[in-house]
């Protein structure tokens, strides 16, 4: 039979052994987990259906709003018209390929309503708004541009109830990632 001091030799000699067993599997995660901002961050740029313009710019709140806008808030299904290009269309089975030729241009009709354009203007201005205005609307659902006054005042398609719960810095972030895309004509 072992004595206690045995058993605790033993014990020690475990835990001294299996430390570089700890180690290497310390060291084989990753360093961001997969669900940090930085990761993503990156999938952001890979996921961008367009050319972005990020000289001068912040690439980390560009990359964001790219994960926002594309793989959370499903913003080209309303703010493109139509989503997706001839034959690329995943809900019919086919391999996804955005419109990138009306990408975030606005045109789809709800009824009375329309989509705006969502791309910047000659001014570089998403959907011709300064941030606070853009943050304004997306937090209030109030129509800055007041197109349907006799309806209401309020985006009666646009699920800004949802949406007004982003953090600022998400909303800054697809502000951003807005002011990146190419500018498109609206339709």
């Amino acid at each position: 039979m072992r004595s206690l001091r045995g058993w605790l030799i033993l014990a020690l000699l475990g835990v001294v052994c299996a430390l570089p067993v700890l180690d290497r599997t310390a060291a084989a995660q990753p360093t961001n987990p997969p669900d940090s901002e930085q990761n993503r961050i990156v999938r952001g740029f890979l996921i961008a259906p367009v050319k972005l313009k990020v000289r001068g710019r912040d690439r980390n709140l560009i990359g964001l709003g790219s994960y926002i806008v594309n793989a959370q808030g499903g913003c080209n299904d309303c703010h493109t018209n139509p989503p997706y290009a001839e034959g690329g269309d995943p809900f019919q089975g086919q391999p996804e390929q955005i419109n990138t030729e009306g990408y975030l241009a606005g045109g789809v009709e709800f009824g009375p309503f329309v989509s705006r354009n969502l791309t910047p203007d000659e001014h570089g201005l998403p959907a011709g708004m300064l941030f606070r205005d853009f943050k304004r609307t997306i937090r209030t659902g109030h129509d800055l541009k007041n197109l349907h006054p006799h309806i209401s005042p309020l985006l009666q398609v646009m699920p800004w109830p949802v949406y007004r719960h982003m953090t600022d810095r998400d909303l800054k972030a697809v502000y951003e990632y807005l002011r990146a895309i190419p500018s498109i004509e609206s339709p």
